[in-house]
């Protein structure tokens, strides 16, 4: 098995590996990624390291593979233009984490700051071509982490996956595997459940008079008032990026490697 399945382009290589349990959210980080021929390409490898995985259930898993293999197999310039229309247009499915929490106020620069700090000590480096909290960097900086650090981060971030998950659900597409599978990896998949409504409620973002319409309300929200607002938005985004001097209560762990939504003859053995 090589390492092409799931080396990021748009990272600088890491000074040590990822633990061999943890590759799958290398896997992950990558089903994010905008679709190449490169991508394609790997989609064997994908597959193997995911059915190698015992931390999520089966069904979870087959669904995962058979994603891959559509990826594998599907038109390389449907799938870019379904990446685009998905993620880039609109915020609702944004793949940054803190635009979920801090919108576009000053606070987003600190917690990135922040987050970078993290990664720089643990020797984790970025180019200039993506930021900090984009999903699919934050999975491979994780995927070096230890379980304990992994659980920590996943249960932080957790209500956020939730939403994205629902949100990516309704749109019908596969990006929301990715999410629920990091869900699954803490035992808060059902958690999703309770942001349907709110999302079956939620007006389109990604249409062109939508798009217009956040245009227009950004070039006029520089007033101390939207100051105010931002902060009280990014309330949570503060907790967040500070997680380091809460005092956890109830630690998030990740579920242990011979757990299986499946009866546990269908588990292959380590």
């Amino acid at each position: 098995m090589t390492e092409a399945a799931t080396q990021s382009p748009t990272l600088v290589e890491p000074s040590f590996e990822p633990l061999q349990g943890m590759r799958s959210l290398r896997v992950l980080a990558r089903l994010l990624d905008y679709p190449t021929q490169e991508l394609q390409d790997a989609c064997g490898e994908l597959i193997e390291i995911l059915n190698a995985e015992r931390r999520l259930g089966a069904a979870l898993k087959s669904s995962l593979m058979e994603w891959c293999q559509r990826l594998q197999e599907g038109d390389l310039l449907e799938l870019q233009a379904e990446y685009v229309a998905m993620f880039d247009k609109g915020r609702a499915t944004s793949l940054l984490l803190f635009e979920h929490v801090h919108g576009e106020s000053r606070d987003r620069g600190q917690a990135m700051v922040d987050l970078m700090a993290e990664y720089s000590a643990a020797g984790f480096e970025l180019d200039a071509r993506e930021l900090p909290d984009h999903l699919p960097v934050f999975l491979e900086y994780l995927s070096m982490c230890d379980e304990a650090e992994i659980g920590r981060w996943l249960g932080e971030i957790r209500h956020i996956l939730a939403l994205l998950t629902a949100r990516l659900e309704e749109r019908g597409a596969d990006h929301a595997l990715v999410p629920l599978s990091l869900l699954a990896l803490i035992g808060a998949e059902g958690e999703v459940e309770e942001h349907r409504p709110q999302v079956k409620k939620e007006a389109p973002d990604n249409t062109p008079e939508a798009l217009d319409a956040v245009w227009e309300e950004e070039a006029v929200r520089f007033s101390a008032t939207s100051d105010e607002d931002c902060a009280l938005q990014s309330a949570e985004g503060r907790r967040l990026a500070e997680r380091k001097n809460a005092v956890h209560s109830d630690p998030v762990k990740i579920m242990p490697s011979a757990w299986s939504a499946s009866p546990p003859s269908t588990v292959a053995d380590r």
